[in-house]
């Protein structure tokens, strides 16, 4: 069976239901985690935004939408060594499409979500993508076609062939080339409302009939036609005996995951009595691939600056800690005593900390302050695989970021409906219909 062969019978016949139960609650809590990512940041001005492109958008436009308004509030999952973050792919689609077709039994969605994330995590790892990111293939984004459609293909019970239909033509639709956008409203969100649009319709246009090249991935064409090199064994490896939950990262508040590690570090000095007025200067020692994109400059109109900042997102915690999980940034963008912390930050490449990556994203914060020098290192950090969120930390996570938006009892039904979602028919219907009614405003 060809390469495509493979991930479409993986993507039809894999069930949760030979998952151990660990893995299984873990996909639960990722369901939750993306869930309440929706319901709060379809509240953003840049989700407003994103809307008007389609104002009347139902269907595959819709679920686009959906998913890049998950992806854009920068709390989403992440899988460190694809550098992608699939739940924001394969969640909202099963949610949507089973809303759409009335069939919301929790074990068929469960389903379509984890082959939606395998495939795209997988895909990211056969790129290359924590290294192919930094030349400009972002790819969450390159996967996203990929992983979409295998969710839909597998919500709409497609056979072999046509699944093997859908997966390709997705991967003869992908883009996902990236350079750095400008302004206040990023162009990213545009690229990935494109690439979830052209999954979906690969996964339609399989199911009407029209075929595709199940061989596409047994030679060269990524690299020849795309210019990606492609590890074909990583696609199948073990594909469907173990699931890639146990690998996924959760971040524990608003972040780009690049910013987390030198922001825990100092929340974790921060926690141990440090006076954020005494410090004097502080030294951010990370990768070398990233250290370039967490020192870059904030933008007061860009949201998207204080998320990849390193020295911003620690100003937050020394002095508005609560902003950390507010998606919108608005009120903190120009913050005084957040933007001089930031100019106290230097971010340097460190070789040794190089060697950990891409498997973990580490880094090492060197704070000056009363004359002394103190130093935390975090090689992991909170929501990684071995420091794990759990339930209370999870629907902690969430009444930060909703209660302010929707108050303490709308919020606490949220996190409920999230927590909950997968429990059985009802329950699914509750929170798709949650999901549903957020992204429509």
């Amino acid at each position: 069976m060809s390469i495509i062969g493979d991930l479409a019978r993986f993507t039809r016949e894999a069930s949760v239901k030979t998952l151990p139960a660990t893995e299984a609650a873990m996909l639960r809590r990722h369901v939750a985690d993306i869930a309440m990512a929706g319901v709060a940041g379809a509240r953003t001005h840049e989700a407003a935004a994103l809307r008007s492109i389609h104002p009347d958008a139902r269907g595959d436009e819709e679920i686009a939408i959906a998913a890049t308004i998950v992806r854009h509030t920068e709390v989403d999952d992440i899988h460190l060594p694809s550098c992608t973050t699939p739940s924001s792919v394969a969640v909202p689609a099963a949610l949507m499409l089973a809303a759409g077709e009335g069939d919301l039994d929790a074990a068929r969605v469960a389903d379509a979500v984890w082959v939606g994330t395998e495939l795209v995590t997988r895909f990211g790892v056969a790129i290359d993508g924590p290294n192919v990111l930094y030349r400009g293939v972002w790819p969450t984004c390159v996967g996203a076609p990929l992983g979409v459609a295998a969710v839909a293909a597998r919500l709409w019970r497609l056979d072999q062939a046509q699944t093997e239909n859908a997966l390709s033509l997705a991967l003869m639709l992908m883009g996902g080339r990236t350079a750095r956008f400008q302004g206040a409203l990023s162009g990213r969100w545009v690229l990935f409302i494109g690439a979830m649009t052209e999954g979906l319709r690969a996964a339609r246009a399989a199911k009407e009939g029209f075929c595709g090249d199940a061989a596409l991935l047994d030679g060269p064409w990524l690299e020849k036609a795309q210019g990606i090199a492609l590890d074909p064994a990583k696609l199948t490896e073990n594909l469907g005996a173990t699931s890639i939950y146990p690998a996924l990262s959760m971040k524990p508040f608003c972040t780009a995951r690049q910013a987390l590690g030198p922001t825990d570090a100092f929340i974790a000095l921060l926690n141990e009595g440090l006076d954020p007025r005494s410090v004097e200067a502080v030294t951010v020692r990370v990768p070398q691939t990233y250290a370039g994109m967490i020192s870059q400059p904030i933008e007061a109109a860009n949201r998207s600056s204080g998320f990849v900042s390193a020295g911003f997102q620690m100003g937050l915690a020394a002095f508005r800690g609560d902003h950390l999980w507010d998606l919108d940034r608005g009120a903190v963008m120009t913050d005084p005593d957040v933007l001089a912390f930031a100019g106290k930050v230097r971010v340097v490449p460190d070789a040794g900390l190089q060697a950990h990556f891409p498997n973990r994203w580490p880094a090492a914060v060197e704070v000056m302050a009363g004359g002394k020098t103190i130093e935390r290192v975090a090689i992991s950090v909170s929501g990684d695989p071995d420091r794990r969120l759990d339930d209370a930390a999870i629907a902690d996570k969430g009444r930060r970021i909703l209660s302010p938006l929707l108050g303490a009892a709308r919020a606490g039904e949220s996190i409920a409906a999230a927590m909950h979602g997968l429990d059985d028919a009802p329950s699914c219907r509750r929170l798709a219909d949650l999901f549903v009614s957020a992204m429509r405003g």
